[in-house]
This record gives C-alpha cells, structure tokens and sequence, in this order.
C-alpha cells in the first residue's frame, strides 16, 4: 500500500508557489497510504532530478524550480528493500538510450526475481521489487507506449506504474490499482493521485477555482500525455497470476499479508486524522475495511457518523 500523486502543467500558467501548495497537500494527503518515504521527480534543462527522503510527507520539504512543468510523487508503505537505505525508495531513475525517465509504482510486483534471471537483467544494489520495471525498460533504446506495454505484460502482481520522461511526457499505466486523474482544460493542468479522496482533500486546500473533470483510466490502459497536454491510449494484457497455495508469493496470501499490515499502518497513524486506535479498531470490528477507513479518514463528518452507527450497533449486539 503506497500512493502516487502528481501534476502535468502544459500551459505554464500556474505559478511555482501555487504547484508547489498542490504537490505539498497531494504529498501530506497521500500519508494515508505510505509514511515510510517520501519522493519526487521532475525534469530540469532535459535532465531527471529525484530528491527522496525515508521520512513521512509532512517532515519533509518538496523543492521544485520555478520552471517546472511536471512532478511525480510517492509516498511510501514498506514491503520490500528498507526505507532506510535511500535507493530503495521511489521515483526511481533509468535510461533508454538518450533518453531518461523517473518511474514510481504503488502496488507488489511478485516475480521480479524470476525475471531479473530470465531477462538477463544485471545485478543491482535496489532490493525494491519496483526496480525490475525500471531495468525491463532499459533493455529498449526508447521510452515509448510500445517499450511500456512489453514491460506491464512481463510483471506480475499488483500495479500503477507512472512514469515522467525527459521531454515533460507523462505516462500513466493503470494495472489493478487504484487511480484518479482530473484535468483542468483551462489552467492548462492535469492532476493524479492513487485515489479520489486523497486527490479531492489535496484540492480543496489549493483552492484552483476552476472547472476540472474526471479522466477515466481503465485497467490494462496507458496514458501518454505529452508536455502540450495531448493526450492519447494505448493499451497492455495483465498476467493472469496463479501460484499453488504453497508459493509465499501466493496472491490469496499476499493479499492477506497486505490487509493485516494494512491494518497496523492505520492503527498507526490514525492520530494524524484525529481518529484514536480505538476508534479504528471499533470500525474493523463492525466490518469496514482498510480502504473504507482511509477514505473516512479524509472526511472527518462522515468518520464520526461511522464511528458513532459501530457503537450504536456494537451496543445492540450486547
């Protein structure tokens, strides 16, 4: 459980503070997510810059020049490689020829290992599972929706993968997480983050006043949105991911071992919302699960009417 969050400005109208306000709240909404790291990525005089850190967003100053035009974002839920050692964290940096590009993921790739060995790809100090993505990229001269496609087909697992090229093309690769995109025609600017709430809560603090829309994103879907704001589609085939219930990498046991850390990152950092551990574990109790939480958290009217219908149904249960 991570989040990705960031922004495309093609018409250049926004200022430096305002997008920097946008990817600051989009960073701190994010937390919900992953508090183990915080990244970004951006792109200065045709060069990718990342500036990481293993800190929670809001211990953490997001600096960006004043001519940039695009940022990708993640936060970060450890599960593979240690937060500590600042090369597992995300965006990650690659190369395809003359090309460069930032990449981040939210999700758990489960066969990074089998295809480091069937691709040939050279060995690396990254643990993170993520990378595998990035050296599956390198193997082509370009960074393209057709290089991106061969990749997305070769993983398996979980996955959003989004990816910042050189040039200010962003490209958005929709797996079977969760992601939102708004565009905003008249500023000029298209929006991301890993969910609705976190994106909606990161707004209502920028206050951009001005009409956007949904862009739907489906799944098995690459967005490419180059730096004049066109936007074209193409799309990939997910691997079916079937193991025998003895593999630890089992999707049934992934997903279990997913839901309990889930659990314990939220009794975690609850207290950031203004919601105790009690609270939270009341709410797991009467069913809800950690994606409803999250989403609650972001909306402190609807947390209270959920935490107060679980006692009064807790009570009727005595």
């Amino acid at each position: 459980m991570c989040a990705v969050f960031g922004f495309l400005d093609y018409k250049g109208k926004i200022s430096n503070a305002v997008l920097k306000k946008l990817v600051h709240y989009l960073s701190v909404a994010a937390e919900v997510r992953g508090t183990d790291a915080t990244g970004i990525a951006y792109v200065r005089d045709g060069s990718i810059v990342t500036y990481k850190k293993p800190k929670p967003a809001h211990k953490v100053k997001l600096f960006f020049p004043r001519d940039t035009r695009a940022v990708i974002g993640h936060t970060r839920f450890t599960t593979q490689g240690s937060e500590k050692r600042n090369c597992n964290n995300h965006p990650f940096e690659g190369h395809c020829g003359k090309e460069s590009f930032a990449l981040a993921h939210n999700g758990v790739l489960y066969n990074d290992r089998e295809l480091r060995r069937e691709q040939h790809l050279p060995p690396t100090p990254i643990e993170t599972d993520t990378y595998v993505a990035v050296q599956l990229l390198e193997q082509e001269q370009n960074l393209d929706a057709e290089n991106i496609k061969r990749m997305a087909e070769l993983v398996e697992g979980s996955f959003v993968f989004t990816i910042l090229r050189n040039d200010n093309t962003l490209f958005l690769v929709k797996g079977n997480n969760p992601l939102t995109l708004y565009h905003f025609p008249a500023l000029g600017l298209y929006v991301y983050a890993s969910t609705k709430s976190i994106l909606d809560n990161a707004l209502k603090k920028v206050k951009l006043n001005d009409k956007c829309c949904e862009v739907d994103v489906s799944e098995g879907e690459i967005l490419e949105i180059n730096s004049a704001g066109n936007l074209s589609r193409s799309t990939f085939t997910m691997q079916d991911y079937i193991h025998t219930m003895f593999n630890p990498y089992n999707w049934d046991y992934a997903k279990w071992w997913m839901e309990d850390e889930r659990e314990e990152l939220l009794l975690e950092y609850c207290g950031t919302f203004g919601v105790s551990e009690e609270e939270v574990e009341l709410l797991l109790e009467v069913g809800y699960d950690p994606d409803e939480i999250e989403e609650l958290l972001m909306d402190t009217v609807a947390m209270e009417e959920a935490i107060s219908e679980a006692k009064t149904l807790l009570q009727c249960e005595a």
